[in-house]
């Protein structure tokens, strides 16, 4: 089955069932990462929404649908990646980078796991 493209609020609601687990409605509207006000009927629509496409899936806990992510999160986000290097980024990772550490506060743990994933990188031969 092809899984369609998620919409921006779509990713929001994967974001928040990949980071957070298995969850209700109520909690996915109490983690979005957005922080905007939204009616629990709406994110709730949107999850039914999701299921149909194929992007989630739920089980019932007591009288609550717990929702999880039915697709795996590289599935989604390698073709978001490529298209944002590509299309904004001229194709170059260092680019991508250079923006991500200049527009976004990078604590010194962050930096650390940086540089780790870079050696590492370096060391699975993943770079051209």
């Amino acid at each position: 089955m092809k899984i369609s493209k998620p919409s921006d609020l779509e990713m929001q609601i994967l974001s928040v069932l990949w980071n957070k687990g298995d969850s209700t409605v109520r909690e996915v509207l109490d983690s979005m990462p957005d922080g905007k006000k939204r009616a629990y009927t709406s994110i709730l629509s949107v999850m039914q929404v999701m299921e149909k496409k194929g992007l989630l899936n739920h089980t019932t806990r007591g009288s609550a649908h717990v929702y999880s992510p039915a697709v795996n999160r590289k599935k989604i986000i390698r073709p978001f990646m490529r298209r944002v290097l590509n299309e904004i980024f001229a194709g170059k990772p260092s680019a991508v980078m250079q923006a991500l550490l200049a527009e976004t506060p990078v604590s010194d743990s962050e930096l650390e796991q940086i540089h780790k994933l870079l050696r590492e990188a370096k060391k699975s031969g993943r770079q051209n």
